[in-house]
């Protein structure tokens, strides 16, 4: 146990990520947030229109893991388990909604339309490669981790 918290943990020591974790973090919890203020327009409404059985439920409960998980990526706090569910919703998002868009209009258009999902896809990938980094809560988690252990390595 203590292992894979220290995997889930683990983040560099520099503040690389830290650019790519605030655009995934705002960009997901203004979209999340949005779900519930529009829901005609981005939330349930939008998820019928795409053909989802029970879109309510769904609209609410995707939303609430763009906003919990961007928050997370935000203050850096377990950004690679955050990173899983949003890179979920990214791949849903392509197959539901960009696939279509290649079928029925083609290369162009579908790599028009899904520039933003690309490129949120690969800075997820990237957090979850590389983690959080300095200025995170798992960077200040992976020092305690540290510290305790050295203290008990001694005795």
């Amino acid at each position: 146990m203590k292992k894979l918290s220290t995997i889930i943990i683990k983040t560099a020591s520099d503040n690389k990520s830290i650019l790519p974790r605030l655009i995934v973090g705002l960009i997901f919890l203004a979209e999340g947030i949005q779900k519930f203020l529009f829901p005609d327009l981005l939330g349930a409404g939008r998820f019928e229109k795409i053909g989802f059985a029970n879109p309510e439920f769904l609209a609410y409960f995707v939303a609430s893991f763009e906003i919990a998980c961007g928050a997370f990526m935000i203050i850096g706090f377990s950004t690679r388990i955050a990173a899983i569910p949003l890179f979920i919703i990214m791949m849903t998002a392509i197959t539901t909604t960009k696939i279509p868009i290649l079928m029925e209009k083609g290369v162009w258009s579908m790599a028009h339309e899904s520039r933003i999902d690309f490129a949120m896809t690969l800075l997820i990938i990237f957090i979850f490669i590389y983690g959080s980094g300095k200025y995170s809560i798992d960077y200040w988690i992976q020092g305690k981790l540290k510290s305790n252990s050295q203290k008990y390595s001694v005795l």
